[in-house]
């Protein structure tokens, strides 16, 4: 079976409490988990997506508190683009963001905007025919609601040498008006597709950092896929890791031969895996390896306030 495009993109962020406010009251997206990172849990890991947290709509992040920016350059993913259903949205959202004094700039069907701590988002209209990944803001009108991910855009310095590996795990080169670019790529499911893009990078050097993307995730079915992709990945030339219980997901995970961290997730788990969907994100909630050390990790974790509630389905 094909990987079903994005499952997920991970980011670091320095703030948790303005990133909860910028994504979940001002982008109206649903704090749809929260918990800490599996390897260092005295940080957060929050998950932001749609109503029920499906794949294809997740954006998360990694608090490390007062964390210094970071700069996206070659090996990383410098733009994460979101889908809406049409040019209405993109003024909803340019008027939204303004009014937060957040600066965007409109080229045609596309808004593009930077986060609080820098991290960049493109919302575009997008021809396609996978089903709509909502979230229900009571105060964003449902026809301006983001639509889940389009894609995402890196930075490489070479991007034909990632082509071996991305056809291996089911990627398809776009076509430009000089045919086949390995530049731009498309990865399709019977359901769900994405596009990866890459761009000329600055000549500053990278820097991992608040306002950057860590790495992004893309959707497998279950453990069975992930352990034929591992082949697939290292027939390809990569080196996957073995598979990782994340409790939500399973993962496999390895640098593409540009630099950027992929990661293949499962999607036959889910964020209702240890609370019901009608209260997801509302609690901290920890792994079992880590729930006897809850209240010393209580104390240590910045107090958060989720700035919306639910609605709807």
């Amino acid at each position: 079976m094909p990987l079903e495009g994005l499952h997920h993109v991970t980011a670091i962020t320095g703030d948790a409490p303005v990133t909860v406010d910028f994504y979940a009251r001002l982008l109206g997206l649903r704090l749809v988990k929260k918990t800490v990172n599996f390897d260092q849990p005295d940080v957060y890991h929050l998950y932001f997506g749609d109503e029920r947290g499906a794949p294809g709509s997740i954006l998360t992040f990694f608090e490390f508190p007062g964390a210094p920016p970071g700069r996206a350059g070659a090996g990383m993913v410098h733009l994460i683009r979101w889908r809406v259903a049409a040019p209405g949205a993109l003024d909803f959202w340019a008027q939204r963001l303004a009014a937060e004094g957040t600066v965007a700039q409109r080229d045609e069907d596309a808004l593009r905007f930077a986060d609080p701590e820098g991290l960049r988002h493109e919302l575009l209209v997008a021809d396609v025919p996978d089903a709509p990944l909502a979230a229900h803001a009571p105060d964003v009108p449902a026809e301006h609601a983001l639509q889940g991910f389009h894609g995402v855009r890196a930075y490489a310095q070479q991007p034909a040498g990632s082509a071996r590996l991305l056809r291996a795990i089911g990627f398809e080169p776009l076509q430009d008006g000089d045919g086949a670019t390995e530049a731009a790529w498309l990865l399709a499911g019977a359901e769900r597709q994405a596009a990866l893009d890459y761009d000329a990078p600055p000549a500053e050097a990278a820097v991992q950092g608040a306002g950057t993307v860590h790495h992004v995730a893309w959707s497998a079915a279950d453990d069975a896929e992930l352990e034929a992709l591992r082949g697939e990945v290292a027939e390809g030339g990569g080196r996957p890791t073995p598979i990782i219980d994340r409790q939500y997901f399973h993962s496999v995970y390895f640098r593409e031969p540009s630099g950027v961290l992929f990661e293949l997730a499962s999607r036959d788990i889910g964020f209702a895996y240890d609370e019901p969907q009608a209260t997801l994100g509302q609690e901290l909630k920890l792994p079992p390896q880590h729930e006897a050390d809850r209240d010393a990790l209580e104390q240590r974790l910045t107090p958060l306030r989720n700035p919306r509630e639910p609605v709807g389905g």
